[in-house]
């Protein structure tokens, strides 16, 4: 079984708090696209939310499990913490909920690429990597979780036993590395997607 984290817990402070898991691009929100892409190279899919009032704006989302940090105020990493108790997979793909225009085809890649590792992490050069674009060995993340100084997901990274994936690797695939595109604000958005919004029925 291959498994998907979708970490929607952050504050949004970048986009001035408004949800951008609710922005739309090319016509649906950012975790419709992300879910659909997503069913397509895994088995299941967890959604990691800040808090039980949080994973009920997810409740229309059919055939996904939506859970709460344990440890809560971690950021990215008390998400991988609940997502990796909580997801069944021994691999498992963690993306940030920023993220529309993840490719399918490289997730897969990347869960192959993760074989015999504790992660594949695409690697744009020895400093610049995409940890929350990724594949993890879920039993490698539960056992640096259980106690662990910092708080840093780089320094996570070069504990385990990590296989570094080239993005020109990944150009194979996707070309113009579309599958890296970080939505932080409306304004970064609009410039890929001119008619980008808030959904209309959501208080982004």
């Amino acid at each position: 079984m291959r498994s998907a984290i979708v970490l929607v817990g952050g504050a949004a402070r970048r986009a001035g708090g408004r949800e951008k898991y609710f922005f739309t691009f090319q016509g649906k929100t950012f975790i419709d696209r992300l879910v659909d892409t997503l069913k397509e190279a895994v088995d299941e899919i967890v959604i990691v939310a800040r808090d039980p009032g949080q994973c009920e704006r997810f409740g229309h989302l059919e055939g996904v499990r939506c859970i709460a940090d344990v440890r809560q105020g971690l950021g990215p990493i008390g998400g991988l913490h609940a997502g990796a108790l909580a997801a069944h997979g021994e691999y498992v793909f963690v993306a940030a909920c920023d993220m529309p225009c993840i490719n399918p085809g490289v997730v897969r890649l990347l869960f192959d690429a993760a074989a015999g590792y504790d992660a594949a992490i695409p690697s744009w050069n020895a400093d610049m990597l995409e940890p929350l674009h990724a594949v993890y060995r879920r039993g490698a993340l539960i056992e640096y979780l259980e106690e662990h100084e910092s708080l840093s997901l780089r320094t996570m990274i070069w504990s385990i036993n990590t296989r570094y994936v080239p993005v020109d690797t990944i150009r194979e695939i996707d070309p113009d590395l579309l599958t890296f595109t970080n939505i932080n604000n409306l304004e970064d958005l609009e410039s890929i997607d001119p008619s980008a919004e808030c959904a209309t029925d959501d208080p982004c």
